[in-house]
């Protein structure tokens, strides 16, 4: 069990393009938590997740598959993190698909979700989770391309991903959206990432309100300072060095502390939840 109150610095690294490549990093996200037993929660389901190659997509992947979903990844370039986690996936008997584009496409979208129907036989859950930030000090160094790209892979995906994907979701299905913390208390320096998430924030209530008569819950997942490839990806060294000490627990997350969240709110266990925030973040109170 991972400790909490004790500083735990990182390693200084970056990497030079987003969103990272995990086998880049030291040391490696934490997956798979040992401690965990699976119930048979998804037994059967069938799950797409965006950005699922590598870090709080990858550990929910796992999950998923201990649960006993099928899952379908979609990726942006990073081949070799998608193979790890397939096999991984594969590792607990259960079907694993890579899909490779980008999401701010619209037509990839539709394209994945109907390959991942005809592959998976059907769509019970959808992890909107895909994202990139960029660093930016000063808020007059955010360009004109950079603030439209941030949009089109952290919100527009998911509008496009969802509105492709409700054509199969039927009652009981479940859509969960990655937030973050910055939603709620602001970033300094990732303004424009930190608007998408507050946006994410908004179209999981706004999205939950017109899908619950049809039996389609919506929820969001709001992580902290957790230990992925983005970090080393969008900051300096020494920023990855402090990563996450400034939380109470002092210490970033991991993904396997974040994926649990997910597993919750895809089950029936969270039958009676939707239009709501789930928020594994080191102890600091949001609200």
């Amino acid at each position: 069990m991972p400790d909490t109150g004790t500083k735990k610095h990182m390693p200084p690294q970056a990497q030079a393009r987003q969103p990272g490549h995990e086998s880049k990093m030291h040391p490696r996200p934490e997956s798979e938590a040992r401690h965990y037993k699976a119930a048979g929660k998804l037994e059967g389901k069938a799950a797409l997740i965006s950005g699922g190659d590598s870090g709080i997509g990858k550990s929910v992947a796992i999950h998923f598959a201990k649960e006993g979903a099928d899952v379908a990844i979609l990726y942006l370039e990073e081949t070799d993190d998608a193979l790890r986690t397939k096999k991984l996936v594969e590792k607990e008997g259960r079907k694993c698909i890579l899909i490779e584009g980008d999401v701010g496409d619209r037509s990839f979208c539709d394209s994945a979700v109907k390959q991942t129907v005809k592959e998976l036989g059907k769509l019970d859950i959808l992890v909107n989770n895909a994202a990139e930030q960029h660093m930016a000090k000063d808020f007059s160094e955010i360009t004109p391309e950079q603030l439209e790209r941030t949009f089109r892979t952290n919100i527009f995906g998911m509008f496009h991903l969802t509105q492709a994907a409700l054509k199969h979701l039927k009652k009981g299905a479940a859509i969960i959206n990655t937030t973050s913390i910055t939603a709620f208390r602001g970033n300094p320096v990732l303004v424009d990432y930190a608007s998408t998430k507050g946006a994410i924030l908004a179209f999981t209530r706004a999205l939950s309100m017109q899908l619950v008569e049809k039996g389609i819950r919506v929820n969001a997942v709001a992580p902290g300072p957790i230990w992925t490839p983005l970090i080393p990806a969008s900051f300096d060294p020494k920023k990855v060095s402090e990563f996450g000490t400034d939380t109470p627990m002092k210490r970033p997350g991991q993904p396997d502390e974040v994926a649990t969240c997910y597993v919750f709110l895809a089950s029936e266990d969270a039958s009676y939840i939707s239009g709501q925030v789930m928020h594994p973040n080191g102890g600091e109170i949001v609200a």
